[in-house]
């Protein structure tokens, strides 16, 4: 059985890292975990430790500064290693947070960092065509070293319960939940409920983060908006059963437009309708208007939002067939045996791959 040593200072549970390390588990990989004290010497205390040497070393999502050490011991041993980024540090910095001016020195030192780091890996992973773009374009990497494996969802949670009726109150039921960050756009959320005029709708926004307080400010005196705080993950799945359509992101930052948010994959899972953000980050068959259980608005603009949940509201009978669409939709593109295909495919090339790399620091 082949080995795979995963790598840093991660978060065994987070859904990305359990997702791939199940699908590896199915494609006969055995997961060895390596979290070191220090990031940064993390390849000496690999020598101390004398860690049998594995088939593939992978550095996991957000673990950017577990890239290096991990690249010098794999490269010591012959390994190839693969990094699964999932985000960029330079463009959440830079671009998503805007807590560094783009033509500063320091967003360059950022880059170069970060550039040098995804030049270690003999693969990468990402988690949409467009990030995949993003990461040949911005930092470099050769086309044949970036694979897309999709974040899916976790099914043995989120999948539909025939159980459970859809649209059976008077108001349709609207459901958001997130961190509260501008990529999400939950202003526009609340902008879109105050101004909506149609058949009752009850819209309710579940998470904690930095726009929260403007959110609940903009939406005093608004009868039918509803803030609640993060349910445990596990009670997450009942409570998208439950609503008669799902909220995606709708927020106008570049990366807004590179990703598939979570919520979105959950959602589907779980054979809901999803109101988001047009994007190009999503498999080419989805775009445009259909019935793939996809309703796409405008980024940023409130009323597209509104009048979206209006139709929706007006036609009840439409639900049905919308939430049967979400879950074939789900199922056609983005199941975990759709990832098993992909994960597959990255990793097949990996054998010969080492040395590509480079140790620069």
């Amino acid at each position: 059985m082949r080995t795979v040593l995963w790598w840093g200072r991660f978060d065994a549970d987070y859904s990305r890292n359990r997702i791939l390390r199940g699908l590896l588990a199915e494609l006969g990989w055995r997961v060895v975990d390596f979290q070191p004290r220090f990031s940064g010497l993390a390849d000496w205390e690999a020598r101390l430790r004398r860690l049998p040497r594995p088939d593939l070393v992978w550095v996991p999502c957000f673990r950017q500064r577990d890239l290096a050490a991990a690249s010098r011991w794999a490269r010591a041993k012959r390994v190839p290693l693969l990094f699964d980024p999932l985000i960029s540090a330079y463009d959440k910095q830079v671009f998503e947070r805007a807590k560094i001016p783009s033509e500063s020195a320091r967003a360059r030192r950022l880059l170069a960092w970060e550039k040098r780091l995804f030049e270690r890996a003999d693969a990468v992973l990402a988690d949409t065509e467009e990030h995949a773009r993003f990461f040949v374009e911005t930092f470099g990497v050769a086309q044949d070293r970036v694979n897309v494996v999709y974040v899916g969802a976790e099914e043995a949670l989120f999948r539909p319960d025939p159980s459970v009726s859809n649209h059976v109150n008077e108001a349709l039921d609207v459901l958001f939940f997130g961190s509260f960050i501008p990529l999400q756009g939950a202003p526009v959320i609340v902008e879109a409920a105050r101004i909506y005029q149609g058949p009752p709708v009850n819209w309710t926004l579940i998470g904690a983060g930095p726009e929260l307080a403007r959110c609940k400010s903009a939406a005093a005196g608004v009868p039918n908006i509803r803030f609640e705080p993060w349910l445990d993950y596990t009670a997450l799945p009942a409570r998208i059963r439950r609503a008669d359509m799902l909220l995606g992101i709708f927020g106008v930052t570049l990366k807004a437009g590179r990703v598939i948010p979570n919520k979105v994959y959950q959602a589907l899972a779980c054979g809901k309708p999803v109101l988001t953000r047009a994007s190009s980050a999503y498999p080419p068959a989805l775009a445009g208007a259909g019935t793939h259980g996809l309703i796409w608005v405008e980024a940023g603009n409130p009323a597209s939002l509104a009048e979206a949940v209006r139709r929706l509201a007006i036609d009840g009978t439409a639900l049905k067939p919308l939430a049967v669409a979400a879950a074939e939709t789900y199922r056609s593109h983005f199941s975990n045996a759709i990832l098993k295909q992909q994960l597959r495919h990255a990793i097949s090339g990996l054998d010969g791959a080492v040395g590509a790399r480079t140790d620069q620091a």
